[in-house]
């Protein structure tokens, strides 16, 4: 079991920046693989990014490659999604998630309560 809890988001202006980060409870925090998704508003919960269990591996979508990063401190427990190059249709509300296996499947089995972001044109 973990609990996952989210961070950093807020309004910020097209073209900012952002760091959100998941801080996760309990001692095993190296056995989770981790990612990120996100809801708009009237929209369907979509994938943003997922990184391996020992951070070596990661994999965005297409979205927000090349403008947002993710990365995790196993041995602070916490993961971070750095986003540049922000855009209104990066507001959304950005959930952090996290599964016991190799890599994040599509169901991820933990969540995150959520953080808006909400950019500004």
């Amino acid at each position: 079991q973990v609990q996952l809890v989210e961070s950093g988001g807020g309004l910020v202006q097209a073209g900012g920046s952002l760091r959100l980060s998941c801080a996760a409870s309990g001692r095993t925090f190296g056995i989770y693989a981790m990612g990120w998704f996100r809801q708009a508003p009237g929209k369907e919960r979509e994938f943003v990014a997922r990184i391996s269990r020992s951070g070596s591996t990661t994999y965005y979508a297409d979205s927000v490659k090349d403008r947002f990063t993710i990365s995790r401190d196993n041995a602070k427990n916490t993961m971070y999604l750095q986003m540049g190059s922000l855009t209104p249709e990066d507001t959304a509300v950005y959930y952090c998630a996290a599964d016991p296996s190799v890599r994040l499947t599509s169901q991820p089995t933990f969540w995150g309560q959520g953080t808006q972001v909400t950019v500004s044109s």
